[in-house]
């Protein structure tokens, strides 16, 4: 502790240099990032998708959808020919392989665009060609059609590139929201222009810090886009809110007596402690999520493990060096305001201490309710909104809902691969695959399929026909490369089926569709001998919710055993580590309720732009809502029990020490939470679902767990349990 303070010139120095190269690297890490995610474990989805990019032809790929709409039906005249002659100028596109209408019901038609490359990076960087390609085939009509006419360009590769440029976007306008609002926040709280700036800047440089690191270790190890949001949401409110915990005990320090030198080193060894056990406790819950197979929650874990280790390391070091060199330039932490504000946290711990069954009873009574809405749960893919706002894949999307052409952006796969020997072109396996067809086909939430037995144009033939227009394999590929390629192998022994999902048909129910495909597969009957899998969007969601159920026992064992052995081991106690788990579960279950309430549900979902109940969460938001929440919930309660075991270590009175550590730390709770509110809640307006759940779930939380947990429940529990909250460790003086 001396020596940071002691050497205060050279640990800001040593910070200078490394933030400066941190800016640097920071700048560079969207370039690094994974947007495609997915699980790291082998499951049939992704089984499926490495068979279907290894053993089929290597110059065919992904198809984006086309969507054009115009002033007039497309069936004939000037409509038609303007639909033919964009199809015609993009099929003679380089890495174009094919290009085939699939619909023009009215004045909308849609085209699958296939491409001759399969390589991610490839296809993400043709999103932004092809549309230019489209709108230059527009922009060359007479005047009169330029402006009649509009080309979408969506698919899934075109809604991860808007997903990725959503990303950038929206981080860069939430930090320039942020500024004003926490600025304003911390001049309140700390009644100083420069203590003010102190916070912000140390957010700043986590954030910055966080994310260099973030792009290193994507050099080597996939990471999600999503580490870019939850590094500079988590960044910015730890890395504020431990500052404003040490910036206003220096400020007690301050006013107490002594230099600021010694002040500073105080400060280290009462609210620095606090800072650590803390940023502990919020580590444990970003490091569980590496117990989960996938790739975005993993990332999220990453970016908040290093978005909390770079704040604890700045509030530690260079922190109390900036206080030790400002001393009383830093300013009073309190004036008239601020001293009416206390008597106002006095009176309340006062109240506390006299009625704690009431307030216990109360609070529990407010918890039940919020927690109630979690019975409804449903995890699974939303029914809408699924897909940034405000970009050009999503308003394609929503063009193809109209006209019910949705369900070609992202059909189910299925590969059937025949044994060594057999091809998927022989009267057999034909007869195999046309019975499996028929059999989605017959239920009424398939659309359509493409195979080698529905084969677009010309009605439905004979398997006869079939197996005669195969006879010549090789002469077909020549004639119709683009058309063969997707549906069968380079080796001829995998076929391909595409299953489209009618638009009536939501992203839950198709996932029951998925599971039904697989039950067919394994069924026995002519497909017996062949191996199917089935992978696509829908089928990866599938997979994904069931690793994740299976990871989430140990998730959260993981973090209930570090949590309580952290607690136990710093305040000695075996009662306070289960209390402080007990109230950190309401408040997440709390938290979960809101969430359901308001997404799930749709009541005031409107309010951030997510219009309507989306009818299911993510599978991988409720693990993610946990591990973050239950961290960061333990701030609060560390900061109450840090100042509660101060006052009661030297008396022994627990009543006392509990009103004492309430008023003295319920000052600096509210403003943190108010903070940190500001933080996650403009994150709640992201255009990015998954981002917005967890801003909103974080940022009610937070006020929850700043009011009536720790405010109302925390206090009311320590003064019904006595002395026993402390046993066996600390016993403080009789």
């Amino acid at each position: 502790m001396w020596a940071i303070v002691r050497w205060r010139w050279p640990v800001l120095a040593l910070w200078a240099g490394l933030s400066a190269a941190a800016i640097a690297g920071a700048s560079r890490v969207r370039h690094r990032l994974d947007v495609r995610g997915g699980s790291l474990r082998p499951t049939e989805a992704s089984r499926a998708a490495a068979i279907l990019e290894s053993r089929f032809p290597r110059d065919v790929g992904e198809m984006f959808v086309l969507v054009l709409s115009g002033p007039a039906p497309f069936g004939a005249g000037r409509p038609r020919q303007v639909l033919d002659d964009l199809l015609a100028t993009l099929a003679r596109e380089p890495y174009v392989a094919d290009v085939a209408e699939v619909a023009a019901p009215g004045r909308t038609a849609v085209a699958l665009v296939t491409l001759k490359v399969s390589d991610p990076d490839s296809v993400l960087a043709l999103v932004p060609v092809a549309r230019a390609a489209a709108r230059r085939a527009l922009g060359a009509l007479p005047p009169p059609d330029r402006d009649a006419y509009e080309a979408l360009v969506t698919g899934d590769t075109p809604l991860e590139r808007d997903m990725l440029t959503v990303t950038t976007e929206d981080v860069e306008r939430s930090e320039w929201r942020l500024v004003p609002l926490t600025g304003a926040i911390l001049l309140v709280a700390l009644g100083s222009p420069v203590a003010a700036a102190l916070p912000l800047v140390v957010g700043f440089l986590a954030i910055v810090a966080a994310l260099a690191l973030v792009g290193t270790v994507a050099s080597a190890l996939p990471v999600s886009i999503y580490a870019v949001n939850v590094t500079t949401m988590i960044g910015l409110a730890v890395g504020i809110d431990y500052s404003l915990l040490i910036a206003t005990r220096f400020s007690e320090e301050l006013e107490r007596d002594g230099s600021a030198s010694e002040a500073a080193v105080r400060t280290l060894g009462t609210a620095g402690r606090t800072v650590a056990v803390s940023g502990l406790t919020v580590a444990v819950g970003f490091a569980a999520l590496f117990a989960t197979p996938l790739v975005e929650t993993r990332s999220i874990g990453l970016g908040g493990l290093v978005a909390v280790t770079c704040a604890v390391a700045l509030a530690l070091t260079l922190l109390p060096a900036a206080l030790a060199v400002l001393g009383r330039r830093v300013g009073a932490r309190r004036g008239t305001a601020g001293r009416g504000a206390q008597a106002v946290w006095d009176g309340w711990a006062r109240l506390v201490a006299r009625h704690p069954g009431h307030a216990l009873l109360g609070g529990g009574v407010v918890i039940a309710a919020l927690t109630a809405p979690l019975a409804g749960l449903r995890i699974g893919l939303p029914a809408r909104h699924w897909w940034p706002s405000g970009t050009e894949a999503g308003a394609g999307l929503e063009r193809l809902a109209l006209v019910g052409g949705a369900g070609y952006v992202q059909p189910i796969h299925v590969a059937v691969e025949w044994p060594a020997g057999r091809r998927a072109v022989d009267p057999g396996a034909l007869r195999a695959l046309r019975a499996f067809s028929d059999s989605l086909r017959a239920d009424p939430r398939v659309r359509d399929i493409r195979s080698l037995v529905d084969l677009p144009g010309g009605g439905r033939r004979s398997l006869l026909e079939y197996a005669l227009l195969y006879e010549d394999l090789a002469g077909l590929r020549a004639r119709r490369a683009g058309l063969l390629a997707p549906l069968l192998s380079v080796d001829g022994q995998v076929a391909r089926l595409d299953v489209v999902l009618a638009d009536s048909v939501s992203p839950l129910t198709a996932m029951d569709v998925v599971r039904k495909a697989r039950g067919l597969a394994a069924q026995p009957g002519s497909l017996s001998s062949a191996h199917v899998l089935v992978g696509g969007y829908v089928a990866e969601n599938v997979d994904v919710q069931a690793d994740l159920a299976g990871a989430f026992p140990l998730v959260a064992a993981w973090i209930f055993g570090a949590t309580a052995v952290v607690l136990g081991f710093v305040f000695r106690s075996v009662l306070i580590p289960l209390k402080a788990i007990l109230l950190n579960a309401a408040s997440v279950s709390a938290a979960f309720g809101l969430v359901v309430l308001v997404f799930q549900k749709g009541h005031g979902s409107a309010l951030f732009g997510s219009p309507g109940a989306s009818e299911a969460v993510f599978a991988a938001v409720p693990v993610l809502l946990f591990a973050t929440l239950f961290g960061l919930s333990m701030d609060y309660e560390v900061f109450l029990l840090g100042r509660i075991a101060e006052a009661y270590r030297p008396t022994g009175e627990n009543d006392a020490a509990t009103s004492d550590g309430l008023a003295a730390s319920a000052g600096v709770i509210t403003s943190a939470a108010l903070l940190m509110i500001a933080v996650f809640g403009v994150f709640a307006f992201s255009r990015v679902p998954v981002i917005q759940l967890l801003g909103f779930g974080l940022a009610a939380a937070v006020l929850l767990d700043a009011t009536v947990i720790r405010l109302v429940l925390a206090p009311a529990l320590l003064h019904l349990a006595g002395r026993w909250n402390w046993w066996p460790g600390v016993r403080g003086r009789r």
